[in-house]
Order: C-alpha cells, then structure tokens, then sequence
C-alpha cells in the first residue's frame, strides 16, 4: 500500500481536490492494483487451518473446489471463482457469499458473479434442514437464469469438496491462474489508464 505522504496530494477534503492531485493519486495506485492478486492469495490462505468443525480446513475445501472444477473442463474464471468463493469467511461469516462476489464482481462475467454470490444460499440445500431452516430456500431464485447454473457448481465442486483423501491441485497450480484474471478487470468505476 501506498504510503500518504508519497500522494504529493495536498488537499484536506476531497471537495477541494485537483486535477493534479488526482492525477498523483492515480500513479500511486497503479502499483496497488498490480499487487491485488498477491493480496487476495495471501488471504485465501489465512484460510489454512480454519477447520471450523469440518473434515477438512477451509483453503484445503477452496483448492478441492477448484481442482474438480478444473478437472471437469471449466474455463480459467470459472476455475477462480471455485477457488476464492469462500474467501469471505474470515471477515463475513454471516455472509461470506457476498464478501467473495464483492471481491470478485470487477473481474467476472454476470453468471459466475451470480453463482458466488448466491452459492451460500444454494449450498443449503445440504445442510438447511438440520439448522431449521428451508433446505429449499434456493427456490426463491428459480426464475433467474443463472439457477441451473449455480445448482450446477454447488453439485459437481462445492459440496462434493470436503473430502480428505481427494487428489488435490496446490495453490501453486492456480496462482498464475489468479494472477491473469486479477491483472485486467472486466468492469470497474475506475480503472487505471
């Protein structure tokens, strides 16, 4: 991150802010959103030994999640998608989905998007009826056209990648595939010119 004092900034609110700080504020950026996967893999891997009552640790889940993915043919999003839709769960645990969409919204196309941010929901049709709750809850989505699509991912990859003897890719395998995604957003307020 950016040191404030290398800004050359110089305004105390951004109302009275120029061109040419905003031009300074850029330059120091740039540096930032060309470390931005670094940073999202050295917090997926705060997920390593967060076990949290299941078979396996949370990032062992996300690395199963992306190696079924991969191995079943998935494009190189689809696959980092699978691997980072939980990366919400050390600052959202109540809604680790919409952490993950949020991160990865930029760099998504709209059904990928849609999958992580709903995948939370869909997921409970697993698990829901034993908390109490509607195991069908899902179906509220069931006119979206990315239902299918999500019912698809949390099927064949999310809930089938708890299983402690699977042969699982290393995150070594696919840093350079969240290295390419991170480096070009598809969509962004601001990006760097």
């Amino acid at each position: 991150m950016s040191d404030t004092k290398d800004s050359g900034a110089i305004f105390k609110q951004m109302a009275d802010a120029s061109a040419d700080d905003w031009r300074r504020i850029m330059q120091c950026i740039k540096p930032v959103a060309r470390d931005l996967a670094n940073r999202i893999l050295a917090h997926l891997q705060l997920l390593d030994g967060d076990y949290s009552g299941f078979p396996i640790d949370r990032l062992q889940h996300c690395l199963q999640t992306a190696t079924l993915a991969h191995r079943d043919g998935r494009d190189e999003e689809y696959v980092v998608m699978s691997l980072l839709h939980d990366i919400g769960d050390t600052l959202g645990t109540y809604n680790h989905s919409d952490i993950a969409a949020a991160i990865l919204k930029p760099f998504l196309s709209e059904e990928n998007h849609w999958i992580v941010q709903h995948h939370g929901i869909f997921q409970g049709y697993y698990y829901f009826h034993y908390l109490g709750l509607d195991r069908d809850m899902r179906d509220q989505f069931r006119n979206n056209p990315h239902f299918a699509a999500t019912i698809d991912f949390v099927e064949k990859y999310d809930q089938r990648a708890f299983d402690p003897d699977c042969d699982t890719a290393p995150l070594s395998f696919f840093v350079p595939m969240v290295q390419r995604l991170f480096a070009s957003p598809k969509s962004a307020l601001i990006t760097e010119s």
